[in-house]
């Protein structure tokens, strides 16, 4: 019983969590293009280049933050996915900051390696997979969006990001993604 509350308080919260807004452009069989605007992302880099070692570490830096880490001890609502972006020489976390806040109202990391950083409006492939992640299924799903972009003669211009969407103790329900950047005309 304990165990189906829990599951069911995590979807319920999963529910009211912002996420970060985007507009899907085209929907292949097992991929679709997305278009994001500009928004706010607080940043941490990390040394470690696997999921497994960075996920743990930059989560708790970036919560840190959200949760009164800053110049106005202020509680930052929690929004989805977290994003991880990983290569050979090391990785970086990110959150997205609710739409309330812009760079001049959004509190400041009081934690040096937290970065407050605008993204560029941008178009991204996008391949979703079920489950936990890891180091092993990030990969695999990296190289077949990268295969199906290729059979499609759509043109990569970044690297992968890893979307994570839910907290780790919800079971059921799970949602994860990579993203590409490409050069997308319609």
């Amino acid at each position: 019983v304990a165990f189906i509350l829990v599951q069911l308080f995590a979807l319920n919260s999963q529910r009211n969590i912002e996420m970060y807004p985007y507009v899907v452009t085209k929907t292949y069989d097992q991929f679709e293009i997305r278009q994001y605007n500009s928004t706010l992302f607080t940043t941490v880099k990390l040394s470690n280049s696997s999921y497994k070692e960075a996920s743990s570490e930059g989560f708790s830096i970036l919560a840190g933050y959200i949760f009164g880490g800053n110049d106005q001890n202020k509680s930052i609502a929690m929004t989805a996915p977290v994003r991880m972006e990983m290569s050979e020489k090391g990785s970086a976390m990110s959150f997205v900051m609710p739409a309330q806040y812009d760079m001049a109202s959004l509190p400041k990391p009081k934690d040096a390696t937290v970065e407050i950083k605008q993204s560029e409006p941008v178009y991204v492939a996008v391949i979703a997979f079920g489950g936990y992640a890891n180091d092993e299924k990030i990969n695999d799903y990296t190289n077949k969006l990268v295969a199906l972009l290729e059979k499609k003669k759509i043109k990569i211009i970044g690297r992968f990001n890893f979307l994570g969407y839910n907290a780790p103790f919800q079971l059921i329900g799970r949602k994860n993604e990579i993203s590409i950047p490409i050069e997308w005309k319609e």
